[in-house]
């Protein structure tokens, strides 16, 4: 499988060799000035290799220089940590050195502003606990039924295309989808209208953010990409801009995430939050909620098409939890091998591939010396495939996320939805949508790759399949045995 893939690959030996020695120790005594890395030019740095492929510049990083890498971009200097104790040095046990002020994240403010993934502080603390009670399980839950009839509408529009064997691409119908939900559920909007026009302008501003020039240190001088980008963002802003002002001429606001939002009013001042400020945390939840989930999926059902044992696996788990019947938020316990296959997935293939912090003063990791306005780097993609702590890292195993193996590995080995006190405030929503609609797809339908279609990683800021995911669906026969695999549709 890993061949197929544009940018795949493992630490490889040369990684393990060079975490063996400074595994874990965080402060060993003397620090050396700077981790080694690779020279690039000399005046910008690793800016030219960056360009090309950020991930594989990542990963070959990994293999030759070990658990802690150092880069240079022009003037900034850049740090790979790939070890778990690395991380959750950084993201946990001393995150308080380490915020979102560093490039990556300015580009993020770009298009989302200052929402709960961008802001940083007392503010962010005061956002996240306002909107921390819409994610709790118990409203979660509440949440299942439109989740459920979301998925349910989509499905039925697949009859004509499973009777035709017409291909589809799957990333684009696991878009629609989750954007349905995020907008039924959150806002109790219907998007079905917006859902293209939101489709591509997000793929144009997640590409535009993804693709650095140093035109674009220069904000005057005017270019056809930052064109695109104000396109896109005009789209996206038009679509929350008439959300708010349906929901403000409301007579009964309801009470979801989006009248919680308007209704809010600051403890100190008891002045309301500013319609910029809205609009930041609509579309950062409207968006970032919607595109990982899509992306997990849609690479979910890719690895099931090409693992047709796993595949049958899962049929028989949902056949024997719901009978055919539809699954509710209590099945969701039971359907143990339905989450594991998602996990597992996410662990190969993680939307969220690469997050980022910049070092607000001095530290010290791997006997490394990390200056202040360092920004580091923490590769889900790279260290989910860690040989150390992953046997065969490229195998498609959902069997890794039983209790057991899960409890023996590392904290921070695993973190599809990063960590410490910035971790996903979606990830119980994320997961509890990714399980009824997985469970609802393979009951009803397998997935096929059309043949010849090219599955190439575009590690933007998700990790999407760069040419979409090309399928088609066959309709379940639930009177066959479901392990007879070798009368599948190939």
């Amino acid at each position: 499988m890993g061949n197929e893939l544009l940018e795949s690959g493992t630490g490889g030996q040369a990684g393990v060799a060079g975490a063996g020695a400074r595994a874990g120790k965080i402060s060993p005594g003397r620090s050396r000035d700077w981790p080694p890395g690779p020279r690039g030019h000399f005046l910008l740095g690793n800016m030219l290799e960056v360009q090309r492929g950020p991930l594989a510049l990542l990963q070959k990083g990994f293999r030759e220089y070990g658990d802690i890498v150092g880069y240079r971009f022009g003037t900034l200097r850049a740090c790979l940590v790939a070890h778990p104790a690395y991380i959750q040095h950084v993201l946990h046990d001393n995150h308080r050195n380490y915020d979102k002020n560093n490039f990556d994240y300015a580009m993020l403010r770009r298009l989302l502003g200052n929402g709960l993934l961008t802001s940083e502080g007392a503010f962010w603390r005061r956002q996240r606990r306002l909107m921390a009670p819409m994610f709790q399980r118990q409203r979660v839950a509440e949440f299942c039924p439109l989740m459920v009839e979301s998925t349910v509408e989509m499905l039925e529009r697949w009859q004509d295309l499973a009777a035709s064997a017409q291909p589809f691409d799957l990333a684009a119908e696991m878009g629609r989808l989750t954007l349905a939900i995020v907008a039924r559920t959150l806002f109790s909007t219907d998007l079905s209208g917006e859902a293209s026009a939101i489709a591509r302008a997000l793929t144009e501003a997640n590409q535009q953010l993804s693709q650095f020039s140093l035109m674009d240190l220069i904000p005057l001088i005017p270019t056809a990409r930052k064109r695109r980008f104000r396109d896109a963002l005009s789209t996206l802003d038009g679509v929350v801009g008439k959300m708010l002002a349906a929901r403000r001429g409301a007579t009964n606001r309801g009470a979801d995430l989006l009248s919680m939002l308007l209704d809010a009013r600051d403890e100190d001042t008891g002045g309301s939050m500013s319609e910029r400020q809205v609009r930041d945390e609509v579309l950062t939840l409207m968006l970032a909620g919607h595109e990982t989930t899509a992306t997990a999926l849609t690479w979910t059902c890719y690895l099931l098409s090409q693992h047709l044992e796993i595949e049958a696996r899962l049929r028989d788990e949902l056949a024997a939890v719901l009978g055919g019947r539809t699954p509710t938020i209590g099945d969701l316990p039971d359907l143990s091998f339905t989450r594991m296959v998602i996990e597992e997935s996410m662990r190969l293939y993680p939307p969220a591939w690469v997050v980022s912090r910049n070092a607000i003063g001095d530290d010290e990791i791997g006997g490394y010396r990390v200056r202040r306005g360092t920004s580091m780097m923490m590769c889900s993609f790279i260290t989910h495939r860690h040989p150390a702590f992953w046997p065969d890292p490229e195998r498609f195993d959902p069997d890794r996320f039983t209790a057991a193996l899960s409890r023996e590995r590392p904290a921070y080995s695993y973190f599809p939805f990063g960590g410490g006190p910035r971790v996903c405030i979606g990830n119980n929503f994320a997961m509890t949508e990714a399980q009824l609609v997985l469970a609802m797809i393979a009951q009803r339908y397998r997935l096929r790759l059309v043949p010849g279609h090219p599955v190439e990683l575009q590690p933007l800021v998700t990790l999407r399949a760069r040419h979409g995911m090309l399928m088609t669906a066959h309709r379940v026969d639930h009177g066959a045995a479901s392990r007879n695999i070798d009368s599948e549709p190939r």
